[in-house]
């Protein structure tokens, strides 16, 4: 007897949304909905590596983890939407945290080989609004 996989879980395209909603949900409610609910706290405590002032960075990460996500969930400029986000990763990683040994800083390693994965892949075709033909999105 012979196994095999069902037809409509070999489609990468299934496989690119459970990545996309299932990082993105991840990284929305981890990180951007508690920074969104309680944005005066995170004023105070946030890093600010880029000098850009306090305000500042704490909006830019608010852009890249409360609304790329929501985009990239929805499949809207999905590979426009991961750029922020892996840009907020790597200052993070490299700057912020830069004393971090590989085990202490996996859950960001692995936050940057899933996003820059969709953004190299693609969101699928499961999307909310699907692009003309030849377009990257």
């Amino acid at each position: 007897m012979k196994l095999t996989t069902p037809a409509f879980l070999q489609q990468p395209d299934l496989g690119l949304l459970f990545l996309r909603l299932s990082g993105s949900l991840l990284v929305l409610l981890i990180h951007g909905w508690p920074k969104l609910l309680h944005w005066q706290t995170e004023l105070q405590r946030i890093d600010d590596p880029l000098h850009l002032g306090k305000a500042v960075t704490l909006a830019c990460a608010l852009f890249a983890e409360v609304l790329c996500p929501l985009a990239i969930m929805a499949g809207i400029w999905t590979r426009l939407a991961c750029l922020p986000f892996l840009f907020l990763l790597l200052v993070s990683m490299l700057l912020v945290h830069a004393d971090w040994t590989l085990e202490q800083g996996q859950f960001g390693w692995l936050l940057i080989i899933l996003f820059s994965t969709i953004a190299l892949a693609g969101p699928g075709r499961f999307v909310m609004f699907p692009a003309k033909k030849g377009r990257l999105v």
